[in-house]
Protein backbone atom coordinates (compact mmCIF):
# COMPACT_ATOMS: atom_id res chain seq x y z
CA UNK A 1 0.00 0.00 0.00
CA UNK A 2 2.83 2.38 0.86
CA UNK A 3 3.80 2.09 -3.02
CA UNK A 4 0.76 3.30 -4.50
CA UNK A 5 1.32 6.49 -2.13
CA UNK A 6 4.37 6.69 -4.69
CA UNK A 7 2.68 6.18 -7.88
CA UNK A 8 -0.23 8.24 -7.21
CA UNK A 9 1.95 11.32 -5.98
CA UNK A 10 4.48 11.13 -8.95
CA UNK A 11 1.46 11.06 -11.35
CA UNK A 12 0.45 14.21 -9.86
CA UNK A 13 4.04 16.00 -9.82
CA UNK A 14 4.38 14.80 -13.27
CA UNK A 15 0.88 16.51 -14.57
CA UNK A 16 2.23 19.77 -12.84
CA UNK A 17 5.32 19.79 -14.50
CA UNK A 18 4.20 18.77 -17.36
CA UNK A 19 1.91 21.61 -17.69
CA UNK A 20 4.77 23.87 -16.93
CA UNK A 21 7.04 22.54 -19.27
CA UNK A 22 4.22 22.91 -22.18
CA UNK A 23 3.62 26.17 -21.34
CA UNK A 24 7.09 27.52 -21.67
CA UNK A 25 7.45 25.50 -24.73
CA UNK A 26 4.31 27.63 -26.18
CA UNK A 27 5.30 30.41 -24.84
CA UNK A 28 8.63 30.30 -26.07
CA UNK A 29 6.79 29.87 -29.67
CA UNK A 30 5.25 32.39 -29.59
CA UNK A 31 7.86 34.74 -28.39
CA UNK A 32 10.35 32.94 -31.41
CA UNK A 33 7.00 34.29 -33.56
CA UNK A 34 7.16 37.19 -33.05
CA UNK A 35 11.21 37.78 -33.21
CA UNK A 36 11.14 35.70 -37.05
CA UNK A 37 8.44 37.75 -37.96
CA UNK A 38 10.70 40.68 -36.52
CA UNK A 39 14.01 39.50 -38.50
CA UNK A 40 11.47 38.85 -41.82
CA UNK A 41 10.30 42.01 -41.99
CA UNK A 42 13.72 43.66 -41.96
CA UNK A 43 15.09 41.17 -44.19
CA UNK A 44 12.35 41.48 -46.19
CA UNK A 45 12.15 45.30 -46.72
CA UNK A 46 16.07 45.69 -46.62
CA UNK A 47 15.32 43.10 -49.88
CA UNK A 48 13.66 45.44 -51.64
CA UNK A 49 15.78 48.30 -51.45
CA UNK A 50 18.55 45.84 -52.47
CA UNK A 51 16.68 46.00 -55.74
CA UNK A 52 17.76 50.00 -56.49
CA UNK A 53 18.39 50.51 -59.83
CA UNK A 54 21.50 49.39 -60.50
CA UNK A 55 22.23 52.34 -63.83
CA UNK A 56 20.65 54.98 -61.83
CA UNK A 57 23.07 54.69 -59.28
CA UNK A 58 26.11 54.30 -62.01
CA UNK A 59 25.39 57.13 -64.05
CA UNK A 60 23.80 59.86 -61.10
CA UNK A 61 24.65 58.39 -57.89
CA UNK A 62 20.76 58.02 -56.63
CA UNK A 63 19.33 55.37 -54.88
CA UNK A 64 15.80 54.63 -56.16
CA UNK A 65 14.32 51.49 -56.48
CA UNK A 66 12.21 51.36 -59.98
CA UNK A 67 8.22 49.90 -59.21
CA UNK A 68 8.18 48.63 -62.83
CA UNK A 69 11.49 46.54 -62.08
CA UNK A 70 12.17 47.16 -66.05
CA UNK A 71 8.55 46.08 -66.93
CA UNK A 72 5.87 47.56 -68.96
CA UNK A 73 3.67 48.51 -65.53
CA UNK A 74 5.07 50.78 -63.33
CA UNK A 75 2.87 50.35 -59.77
CA UNK A 76 3.17 49.63 -55.48
CA UNK A 77 1.85 46.01 -55.93
CA UNK A 78 4.68 44.98 -57.81
CA UNK A 79 6.46 46.24 -54.93
CA UNK A 80 4.40 44.61 -52.89
CA UNK A 81 4.64 41.19 -54.40
CA UNK A 82 8.39 41.55 -53.92
CA UNK A 83 7.73 42.24 -50.17
CA UNK A 84 5.79 39.08 -50.49
CA UNK A 85 7.79 36.66 -51.92
CA UNK A 86 10.71 38.19 -49.44
CA UNK A 87 8.80 37.30 -46.54
CA UNK A 88 7.24 34.00 -47.40
CA UNK A 89 10.66 32.96 -48.43
CA UNK A 90 12.21 33.82 -45.19
CA UNK A 91 9.55 32.25 -43.50
CA UNK A 92 9.82 28.94 -44.71
CA UNK A 93 11.95 25.86 -43.84
CA UNK A 94 14.99 25.42 -46.37
CA UNK A 95 13.68 23.17 -48.96
CA UNK A 96 13.61 19.64 -48.29
CA UNK A 97 13.41 20.38 -44.49
CA UNK A 98 10.00 19.05 -43.90
CA UNK A 99 10.91 15.84 -46.10
CA UNK A 100 13.82 15.23 -43.77
CA UNK A 101 11.24 14.44 -40.82
CA UNK A 102 11.78 17.90 -39.66
CA UNK A 103 8.71 19.68 -38.04
CA UNK A 104 8.24 23.26 -38.66
CA UNK A 105 8.32 24.29 -34.71
CA UNK A 106 6.65 28.20 -35.68
CA UNK A 107 4.92 27.34 -38.89
CA UNK A 108 4.52 30.68 -40.27
CA UNK A 109 2.99 32.25 -43.42
CA UNK A 110 2.80 35.85 -44.72
CA UNK A 111 -0.25 37.44 -44.43
CA UNK A 112 -0.90 40.87 -45.39
CA UNK A 113 1.35 43.15 -47.39
CA UNK A 114 0.20 46.70 -48.01
CA UNK A 115 2.61 49.68 -49.33
CA UNK A 116 0.24 52.80 -48.13
CA UNK A 117 3.41 55.46 -47.96
CA UNK A 118 5.93 55.95 -50.18
CA UNK A 119 8.07 58.52 -51.70
CA UNK A 120 8.80 59.36 -55.21
CA UNK A 121 11.66 61.05 -56.84
CA UNK A 122 9.26 63.58 -58.52
CA UNK A 123 7.09 64.07 -56.06
CA UNK A 124 6.60 67.57 -53.85
CA UNK A 125 8.08 69.35 -57.17
CA UNK A 126 11.18 67.29 -57.24
CA UNK A 127 12.02 67.46 -53.34
CA UNK A 128 12.69 64.08 -53.11
CA UNK A 129 15.18 63.70 -56.10
CA UNK A 130 16.91 67.03 -54.43
CA UNK A 131 16.98 65.46 -51.06
CA UNK A 132 18.77 62.88 -52.13
CA UNK A 133 21.13 65.16 -54.37
CA UNK A 134 21.87 67.17 -51.42
CA UNK A 135 23.14 63.83 -49.17
CA UNK A 136 25.35 63.22 -52.21
CA UNK A 137 26.61 66.52 -52.70
CA UNK A 138 27.24 67.21 -49.09
CA UNK A 139 30.98 68.06 -49.08
CA UNK A 140 30.79 70.34 -51.87
CA UNK A 141 31.75 74.10 -51.99
CA UNK A 142 29.00 75.98 -52.21
CA UNK A 143 30.40 79.21 -51.18
CA UNK A 144 32.64 79.30 -54.49
CA UNK A 145 29.75 78.80 -57.15
CA UNK A 146 27.76 81.10 -55.18
CA UNK A 147 29.93 84.08 -54.68
CA UNK A 148 30.46 83.89 -58.50
CA UNK A 149 26.73 83.53 -59.43
CA UNK A 150 25.62 86.33 -57.12
CA UNK A 151 28.31 88.52 -59.00
CA UNK A 152 26.45 87.88 -61.94
CA UNK A 153 23.26 88.35 -60.89
CA UNK A 154 23.97 91.58 -59.34
CA UNK A 155 26.11 92.94 -62.75
CA UNK A 156 22.99 91.77 -64.57
CA UNK A 157 20.29 93.83 -62.49
CA UNK A 158 22.59 96.61 -61.66
CA UNK A 159 22.70 97.30 -65.75
CA UNK A 160 19.21 96.11 -66.28
CA UNK A 161 20.49 93.78 -69.08
CA UNK A 162 17.63 91.07 -68.53
CA UNK A 163 15.23 93.67 -69.57
CA UNK A 164 16.89 96.21 -71.87
CA UNK A 165 15.19 96.14 -74.58
CA UNK A 166 18.08 97.40 -77.49
CA UNK A 167 16.02 95.99 -80.37
CA UNK A 168 13.10 98.66 -79.54
CA UNK A 169 16.15 101.27 -79.15
CA UNK A 170 17.98 100.50 -82.94
CA UNK A 171 14.58 100.06 -84.04
CA UNK A 172 13.90 104.10 -82.76
CA UNK A 173 16.56 105.04 -84.76
CA UNK A 174 16.16 103.89 -88.15
CA UNK A 175 12.09 104.87 -87.92
CA UNK A 176 13.77 108.27 -87.33
CA UNK A 177 16.01 108.09 -90.43
CA UNK A 178 12.78 107.52 -92.06
CA UNK A 179 10.73 110.00 -90.64
CA UNK A 180 13.30 112.44 -91.92
CA UNK A 181 13.65 110.58 -95.29
CA UNK A 182 16.30 110.72 -97.97
CA UNK A 183 16.65 113.35 -100.50
CA UNK A 184 15.38 112.13 -104.28
CA UNK A 185 17.47 112.61 -107.51
CA UNK A 186 16.22 112.90 -111.10
CA UNK A 187 17.85 109.65 -112.89
CA UNK A 188 16.09 110.39 -116.14
CA UNK A 189 13.11 112.40 -117.04
CA UNK A 190 10.29 112.39 -115.00
CA UNK A 191 11.74 109.66 -113.09
CA UNK A 192 12.75 110.08 -109.90
CA UNK A 193 14.95 107.75 -107.34
CA UNK A 194 16.62 108.23 -103.48
CA UNK A 195 19.83 109.05 -103.26
CA UNK A 196 20.91 105.97 -101.64
CA UNK A 197 22.81 106.23 -97.96
CA UNK A 198 25.17 102.93 -98.19
CA UNK A 199 24.61 102.50 -94.51
CA UNK A 200 27.48 99.61 -92.81
CA UNK A 201 24.89 99.42 -90.05
CA UNK A 202 22.42 97.83 -92.86
CA UNK A 203 24.73 94.88 -93.63
CA UNK A 204 25.31 94.24 -90.14
CA UNK A 205 21.25 94.15 -89.30
CA UNK A 206 20.82 92.16 -92.54
CA UNK A 207 22.99 89.21 -90.32
CA UNK A 208 20.30 89.03 -87.47
CA UNK A 209 18.32 86.57 -89.12
CA UNK A 210 20.58 84.17 -90.34
CA UNK A 211 20.68 82.54 -86.70
CA UNK A 212 23.38 83.45 -84.63
CA UNK A 213 24.60 79.74 -84.28
CA UNK A 214 25.26 80.27 -88.10
CA UNK A 215 27.86 83.37 -87.17
CA UNK A 216 29.98 82.15 -84.46
CA UNK A 217 30.24 78.36 -85.29
CA UNK A 218 33.21 78.12 -87.89
CA UNK A 219 31.79 74.90 -88.91
CA UNK A 220 27.86 74.33 -88.09
CA UNK A 221 27.15 70.94 -89.55
CA UNK A 222 29.72 69.78 -86.69
CA UNK A 223 27.06 70.65 -84.09
CA UNK A 224 24.74 68.19 -82.79
CA UNK A 225 21.78 67.54 -84.82
CA UNK A 226 19.88 65.06 -82.50
CA UNK A 227 16.04 65.38 -82.07
CA UNK A 228 14.45 63.71 -79.46
CA UNK A 229 10.22 64.04 -79.35
CA UNK A 230 9.66 65.10 -76.05
CA UNK A 231 5.71 63.79 -75.02
CA UNK A 232 6.76 60.84 -73.26
CA UNK A 233 9.32 62.64 -70.61
CA UNK A 234 8.29 63.54 -67.04
CA UNK A 235 7.76 67.32 -67.98
CA UNK A 236 5.48 66.10 -70.37
CA UNK A 237 3.43 63.59 -69.30
CA UNK A 238 0.64 63.12 -66.66
CA UNK A 239 2.75 61.95 -63.32
CA UNK A 240 2.43 59.13 -60.73
CA UNK A 241 2.00 60.59 -57.15
CA UNK A 242 3.24 59.14 -53.98
CA UNK A 243 3.34 60.43 -50.83
CA UNK A 244 6.16 63.03 -50.59
CA UNK A 245 9.58 63.11 -48.89
CA UNK A 246 9.00 61.25 -45.31
CA UNK A 247 9.33 62.73 -42.01
CA UNK A 248 12.35 60.87 -41.11
CA UNK A 249 14.63 61.52 -44.31
CA UNK A 250 13.68 65.54 -43.96
CA UNK A 251 14.61 65.56 -40.13
CA UNK A 252 17.85 63.09 -41.03
CA UNK A 253 19.02 65.19 -44.03
CA UNK A 254 17.87 68.40 -44.05
CA UNK A 255 15.58 70.59 -46.23
CA UNK A 256 17.21 70.03 -50.19
CA UNK A 257 19.26 72.81 -51.59
CA UNK A 258 18.70 74.65 -55.03
CA UNK A 259 22.61 75.82 -55.30
CA UNK A 260 23.99 71.95 -54.39
CA UNK A 261 21.54 70.77 -57.42
CA UNK A 262 22.73 73.24 -59.79
CA UNK A 263 26.24 71.81 -58.69
CA UNK A 264 25.54 68.36 -58.97
CA UNK A 265 23.86 69.34 -62.54
CA UNK A 266 27.31 70.59 -63.59
CA UNK A 267 28.64 67.43 -62.59
CA UNK A 268 26.68 64.72 -64.07
CA UNK A 269 25.04 66.42 -66.87
CA UNK A 270 26.87 67.74 -70.98
CA UNK A 271 26.69 71.04 -72.48
CA UNK A 272 28.39 72.82 -75.11
CA UNK A 273 32.62 71.93 -74.93
CA UNK A 274 31.63 69.30 -72.25
CA UNK A 275 29.68 66.63 -74.53
CA UNK A 276 28.82 63.17 -72.42
CA UNK A 277 29.11 59.85 -74.41
CA UNK A 278 26.45 58.54 -72.44
CA UNK A 279 23.84 61.10 -73.22
CA UNK A 280 20.84 61.33 -75.95
CA UNK A 281 21.40 64.93 -76.00
CA UNK A 282 24.74 66.51 -76.24
CA UNK A 283 23.67 69.62 -74.75
CA UNK A 284 22.12 68.27 -71.88
CA UNK A 285 21.90 71.72 -69.79
CA UNK A 286 20.85 73.83 -72.48
CA UNK A 287 18.04 71.38 -72.84
CA UNK A 288 17.21 72.30 -69.36
CA UNK A 289 17.09 75.73 -69.86
CA UNK A 290 15.57 75.81 -73.46
CA UNK A 291 13.04 72.67 -73.33
CA UNK A 292 12.86 72.68 -77.16
CA UNK A 293 13.44 68.85 -78.99
CA UNK A 294 16.58 69.16 -80.56
CA UNK A 295 20.37 70.41 -79.82
CA UNK A 296 20.74 72.74 -82.32
CA UNK A 297 17.29 74.30 -81.26
CA UNK A 298 18.57 74.88 -77.04
CA UNK A 299 21.60 75.59 -78.39
CA UNK A 300 21.01 78.78 -80.32
CA UNK A 301 18.57 79.64 -77.25
CA UNK A 302 21.24 80.17 -75.00
CA UNK A 303 23.56 81.64 -77.50
CA UNK A 304 20.74 84.23 -78.16
CA UNK A 305 20.07 84.77 -74.86
CA UNK A 306 24.12 85.73 -74.28
CA UNK A 307 23.89 87.68 -77.32
CA UNK A 308 21.18 89.70 -76.18
CA UNK A 309 23.25 90.19 -72.66
CA UNK A 310 26.08 91.07 -74.12
CA UNK A 311 24.69 93.47 -76.77
CA UNK A 312 22.73 95.27 -74.04
CA UNK A 313 26.05 95.58 -72.21
CA UNK A 314 28.16 96.44 -74.92
CA UNK A 315 25.45 99.34 -76.01
CA UNK A 316 25.73 100.83 -72.27
CA UNK A 317 29.48 101.00 -73.11
CA UNK A 318 30.04 101.88 -76.47
CA UNK A 319 28.10 105.02 -76.16
CA UNK A 320 30.14 106.36 -73.10
CA UNK A 321 33.39 105.91 -74.92
CA UNK A 322 33.91 108.90 -76.70
CA UNK A 323 36.44 107.70 -78.79
CA UNK A 324 34.14 105.04 -80.62
CA UNK A 325 31.35 107.68 -80.38
CA UNK A 326 33.87 110.56 -82.50
CA UNK A 327 34.76 107.18 -84.73
CA UNK A 328 30.64 106.33 -85.45
CA UNK A 329 30.04 109.93 -85.85
CA UNK A 330 32.65 110.64 -88.53
CA UNK A 331 31.51 107.66 -90.41
CA UNK A 332 27.86 108.93 -90.09
CA UNK A 333 28.70 112.71 -92.06
CA UNK A 334 30.40 111.20 -94.45
CA UNK A 335 27.78 109.24 -95.82
CA UNK A 336 25.14 112.31 -95.01
CA UNK A 337 27.39 114.28 -96.64
CA UNK A 338 27.54 112.26 -100.10
CA UNK A 339 23.65 111.89 -99.97
CA UNK A 340 23.81 115.81 -99.56
CA UNK A 341 21.33 115.35 -95.69
CA UNK A 342 23.04 116.37 -93.52
CA UNK A 343 20.19 116.06 -90.57
CA UNK A 344 20.31 112.22 -91.00
CA UNK A 345 24.10 112.20 -89.58
CA UNK A 346 22.57 111.99 -85.93
CA UNK A 347 20.26 108.98 -86.15
CA UNK A 348 22.75 107.10 -88.20
CA UNK A 349 25.93 107.52 -86.18
CA UNK A 350 23.38 105.62 -83.56
CA UNK A 351 22.15 103.08 -85.89
CA UNK A 352 26.00 102.70 -86.74
CA UNK A 353 27.29 102.60 -82.88
CA UNK A 354 24.01 99.97 -82.76
CA UNK A 355 25.48 97.82 -84.94
CA UNK A 356 29.06 97.91 -83.47
CA UNK A 357 28.11 96.96 -80.50
CA UNK A 358 26.20 94.14 -81.80
CA UNK A 359 28.80 92.82 -83.77
CA UNK A 360 30.95 92.94 -81.21
CA UNK A 361 28.43 90.91 -79.14
CA UNK A 362 28.20 88.10 -81.78
CA UNK A 363 32.38 88.33 -81.06
CA UNK A 364 31.65 87.83 -76.90
CA UNK A 365 29.65 84.61 -77.94
CA UNK A 366 31.85 83.51 -80.38
CA UNK A 367 34.76 83.70 -77.79
CA UNK A 368 32.68 82.18 -74.83
CA UNK A 369 31.96 79.22 -77.39
CA UNK A 370 35.39 78.33 -78.15
CA UNK A 371 36.66 78.46 -74.43
CA UNK A 372 37.51 82.24 -73.61
CA UNK A 373 36.32 85.14 -71.27
CA UNK A 374 34.24 87.60 -71.24
CA UNK A 375 33.53 90.25 -68.63
CA UNK A 376 29.79 91.19 -68.28
CA UNK A 377 30.35 95.11 -68.56
CA UNK A 378 34.13 96.08 -70.85
CA UNK A 379 36.41 98.55 -70.70
CA UNK A 380 38.34 100.05 -73.53
CA UNK A 381 41.17 96.98 -73.57
CA UNK A 382 38.32 94.35 -73.55
CA UNK A 383 36.94 95.82 -76.66
CA UNK A 384 37.75 93.38 -79.57
CA UNK A 385 36.31 94.52 -82.61
CA UNK A 386 36.78 98.08 -84.94
CA UNK A 387 34.20 100.09 -86.39
CA UNK A 388 35.33 98.37 -90.20
CA UNK A 389 33.92 95.08 -88.83
CA UNK A 390 29.98 96.07 -89.57
CA UNK A 391 30.64 96.22 -93.25
CA UNK A 392 32.09 91.67 -93.02
CA UNK A 393 30.45 90.68 -89.52
CA UNK A 394 31.30 86.86 -90.40
CA UNK A 395 34.87 87.79 -91.84
CA UNK A 396 35.49 89.81 -88.55
CA UNK A 397 34.79 87.06 -85.88
CA UNK A 398 37.47 85.40 -84.66
CA UNK A 399 38.16 82.61 -82.28
CA UNK A 400 39.26 83.80 -79.04
CA UNK A 401 40.17 81.39 -75.91
CA UNK A 402 41.35 84.17 -73.79
CA UNK A 403 40.15 86.91 -72.20
CA UNK A 404 39.07 87.65 -68.36
CA UNK A 405 35.73 87.88 -67.18
CA UNK A 406 33.55 84.92 -66.97
CA UNK A 407 33.07 81.55 -69.15
CA UNK A 408 30.19 79.83 -70.96
CA UNK A 409 30.29 77.88 -67.54
CA UNK A 410 29.72 80.73 -65.84
CA UNK A 411 27.07 82.42 -68.11
CA UNK A 412 25.42 79.00 -67.80
CA UNK A 413 25.25 79.13 -64.23
CA UNK A 414 23.81 82.39 -63.93
CA UNK A 415 20.75 81.21 -66.30
CA UNK A 416 20.56 78.19 -64.11
CA UNK A 417 20.00 80.32 -60.98
CA UNK A 418 17.32 82.63 -62.39
CA UNK A 419 15.04 80.12 -64.30
CA UNK A 420 12.26 78.46 -62.64
CA UNK A 421 13.44 75.84 -60.16
CA UNK A 422 10.30 73.29 -60.50
CA UNK A 423 11.28 73.96 -64.37
CA UNK A 424 14.97 73.41 -63.92
CA UNK A 425 14.14 70.11 -61.80
CA UNK A 426 12.16 68.53 -63.77
CA UNK A 427 13.95 68.72 -67.53
CA UNK A 428 16.79 67.40 -65.33
CA UNK A 429 14.85 64.27 -64.79
CA UNK A 430 13.92 63.94 -68.37
CA UNK A 431 17.56 63.64 -69.04
CA UNK A 432 17.99 61.10 -66.29
CA UNK A 433 14.77 59.04 -67.99
CA UNK A 434 16.78 59.72 -71.87
CA UNK A 435 20.00 58.39 -70.67
CA UNK A 436 18.92 55.68 -68.69
CA UNK A 437 16.64 54.57 -71.26
CA UNK A 438 19.43 54.04 -73.75
CA UNK A 439 20.40 51.39 -71.20
CA UNK A 440 19.36 46.99 -71.96
CA UNK A 441 16.06 46.56 -69.97
CA UNK A 442 15.44 50.37 -69.48
CA UNK A 443 12.81 51.13 -72.56
CA UNK A 444 10.18 52.51 -70.49
CA UNK A 445 12.02 53.95 -67.39
CA UNK A 446 10.39 56.37 -65.90
CA UNK A 447 11.81 58.63 -62.65
CA UNK A 448 7.73 59.05 -61.24
CA UNK A 449 7.69 55.13 -60.50
CA UNK A 450 11.01 55.07 -58.44
CA UNK A 451 10.78 55.48 -54.57
CA UNK A 452 13.38 55.80 -52.21
CA UNK A 453 11.35 55.92 -48.61
CA UNK A 454 7.89 53.70 -48.17
CA UNK A 455 5.87 52.21 -45.34
CA UNK A 456 5.05 48.58 -45.14
CA UNK A 457 1.92 47.32 -43.22
CA UNK A 458 2.36 43.83 -42.52
CA UNK A 459 0.86 40.72 -41.48
CA UNK A 460 1.42 36.82 -40.27
CA UNK A 461 -0.05 33.96 -38.99
CA UNK A 462 1.17 30.89 -37.76
CA UNK A 463 -0.79 27.61 -38.25
CA UNK A 464 -0.32 27.17 -34.89
CA UNK A 465 -3.61 29.85 -34.46
CA UNK A 466 -1.36 33.04 -33.72
CA UNK A 467 -1.27 35.74 -36.13
CA UNK A 468 0.83 39.45 -35.64
CA UNK A 469 0.88 42.59 -37.96
CA UNK A 470 3.16 45.52 -37.80
CA UNK A 471 4.34 48.72 -39.77
CA UNK A 472 7.84 49.56 -40.56
CA UNK A 473 9.13 52.63 -42.39
CA UNK A 474 12.29 51.88 -44.57
CA UNK A 475 14.39 53.94 -46.60
CA UNK A 476 17.42 55.27 -48.31
CA UNK A 477 18.22 57.78 -45.47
Amino acid sequence: MRKGYITVFLTLSLTLILSLVFTVIEGARISAVRMKFECVADIGMNSVLAEYHRELLEQYDLLFVDMSYGGSSANVGNTEAHLYSYMQKNLQLPIGGRSGGIRDFLAMDAGQVHIGKYSLASDEGGQVLKRQVTDYMSDYPVGAILEKIQFGVSELERYGLETKDTESERRGHEARIQEIGLPVQEVEEGVYEEVPLDNPADIANATRSSGVLNLVVEDSSGLSAVKVPLNDYISHRTLMQGTGMCAEAAAISGEPNELVFQAYLFEKYGYYGHELDKSLFKYQLEYILAGEDTDWKNLEYVAKRILRWREAANVLYILTDTAKVAEAEAMALALTAVCLCPELAEPVKYTILFAWAYVESLQDVKTLLSGGRVPIFKTASDWKTGLNSIKNVRGSLAEDEGGTGLSYQDYLQIMLFLQNKDTRTFRAMDIMEMDIRKTPGNARFRMDACFDTYQAELSVTSRFGYSYEMTRNYGFY
